[in-house]
């Protein structure tokens, strides 16, 4: 179906449903969650399988979803769980409690990273 789906990842309907919000935004919302967010996030999400999948969320660009390393460079390297990912865009944790347990690790900017929150929680209302 979609060439940004990963198998063997539950997070990747995730990151599908993100991409296909992002390619529904008139002009003037992509602008504006440019504006808000202004980041480029790369998510390296690992399954039970042992397995990397990365994704790169561009919120600061072009504002779109896609499969692969961040082009240009990541502000925020995001590194965590299959399982962490889901829960984080379920609301059953927040990006700061994982990072306090050690279920999500950064590079880069930090402080971008807890934007993630608000990017995801932005989709999904939109879903």
């Amino acid at each position: 179906m979609s060439d940004i789906k990963v198998a063997g990842f539950k997070s990747s309907e995730l990151i599908a449903g993100l991409d296909t919000v992002f390619k529904k935004f008139t002009d003037a919302e992509k602008q504006d969650q440019l504006k808000k967010t202004n980041g480029i996030f790369e998510l390296q999400v690992s399954n039970e399988a042992k397995e990397t999948a990365t994704w790169t969320i561009d919120v600061k660009k072009k504002g779109e979803v896609y499969k692969g390393k961040a082009q240009p460079k990541a502000d925020v390297t995001i590194i965590l769980s299959d399982d962490t990912l889901m829960d984080l865009a379920a609301g059953k944790t927040n990006g700061q409690k994982a990072f306090m347990t050690g279920k999500l690790k950064t590079r880069g900017n930090m402080m971008l990273a807890t934007k993630l929150d608000a990017v995801l929680k932005g989709a999904k209302a939109k879903l």
